[in-house]
């Protein structure tokens, strides 16, 4: 039997305890209809091909949400990266979407289509699982790890200018504000799976005042959360610890800036599935939020029948917890799950598997 499934729960409890509007979703279904529209980025490269294998498993498994094709192809406003205004409408709209990997436009002056959606809908909260899938065998076993990272600034507030010839200057930004939205949406989110520690991952000893101020709004959040036990850990210590004994996270959950997050979130993947192609995340803000698979739109296998469709599947499992549909979450995540226990035939290439990404479809159908 699969062990207890490991992205449930936390966004369902999030809708009744904690802070109020605090990444808490708040969307209605059509009176009519009964179902949910959600919009759907189906993303560039491999995307349509991995957003076909959650339309066709939704399906199956009679899941009340209507997809809405959402463009966000990137375009100028006064020299600045933007989406369309339908697309932005659609979101606002019914404050949830679903994106599979976007690539951004080599050579053409734009910035990150991923940080242009984070800054619009102001998706201050990147909540990050990495867990062992039961039954397959990684180089580590029973890693259960979850990461918050801050969404909105730290290195990747796009500050930057020339100050002569050669020198470059990249302005790092850290608020107070910014700061105490994401660390208390940690705390929430601790005491809602039901983990006593929260870890502050940081670089205080260099960053004196920027990684400072993160750590101090952290310790005078504590006193609101006493339920909590509050710790702070130097990034390096962070790594060599995760690295070496990845269960000594398992009771906590990890907060940090935005560029630290980035790169532990990545670690953390690799130590639990070895693969990108299993990682899930959710992009979460005061009202909308966005879930997404963690990995690019690998443009050398797109249109091959080759990508791995789990990460995008495991995002809107995340979703659907989201939104309050726990049972059709459920369901779908173990199946996902069994398929992927039940042998390399049902497991992509990128898992030294042999299924194609419609064969693992159908594999999770059945499953179904």
């Amino acid at each position: 039997m699969l062990r207890n499934t490991i992205y449930r729960g936390s966004f369902a409890r999030m809708m009744t305890t904690g802070q109020p509007n605090i990444g808490r979703f708040t969307g209605k279904p059509n009176p009519v209809t009964g179902k949910y529209t959600v919009p759907f980025i189906e993303g560039d490269g491999v995307g349509p091909e991995i957003s076909k294998s959650v339309k066709d498993i939704f399906a199956a498994a009679k899941v009340p949400i209507e997809w809405e094709p959402c463009d966000v192809g990137p375009i100028f406003v006064n020299g600045l990266t933007t989406i369309p205004d339908a697309a932005v409408q659609s979101i606002n709209k019914h404050l949830v979407a679903l994106k599979g990997p976007l690539a951004t436009p080599i050579g053409k002056g734009h910035r990150s289509l991923n940080l242009t959606l984070r800054k619009t809908f102001n998706l201050f909260a990147n909540v990050r699982p990495a867990r062992s899938v039961p039954n397959y065998k990684t180089t580590y076993q029973n890693v259960d790890l979850v990461l918050i990272r801050e969404n909105t600034e730290g290195e990747y507030s796009g500050i930057e200018h020339v100050i002569s010839p050669g020198v470059i200057q990249s302005i790092k930004l850290i608020t107070k504000d910014a700061s105490e939205r994401v660390i208390r949406y940690a705390f929430e989110y601790t005491r809602a799976i039901g983990r006593p520690r929260l870890v502050v991952v940081h670089k205080s000893t260099i960053q004196r005042m920027a990684d400072g101020l993160f750590v101090n709004v952290a310790k005078e959040l504590a006193s609101e959360y006493p339920d909590i036990e509050l710790q702070t850990e130097l990034i390096d210590n962070t790594i060599l610890n995760v690295v070496t004994h990845p269960e000594s996270y398992t009771d906590a959950v990890s907060v940090c800036p935005n560029l630290y997050g980035d790169i532990l979130s990545d670690l953390n993947s690799g130590l639990s599935a070895g693969s990108l192609g299993l990682t899930p995340s959710a992009n979460i803000g005061d009202k909308v939020s966005i879930f997404e698979a963690v990995h690019g739109s690998a443009p050398d296998i797109a249109g091959q029948n080759k990508a791995n469709p789990t990460a995008l599947l495991l995002s809107s499992v995340m979703m659907l917890n989201h939104m309050g549909l726990n049972e059709h979450a459920t369901k779908i995540e173990n199946a996902i799950l069994s398929t992927i226990a039940s042998g390399s035939e049902n497991r992509t290439g990128d898992l030294a598997g042999t299924a194609t990404t419609s064969s693992f479809t159908e594999a999770v159908i059945n499953k179904l």
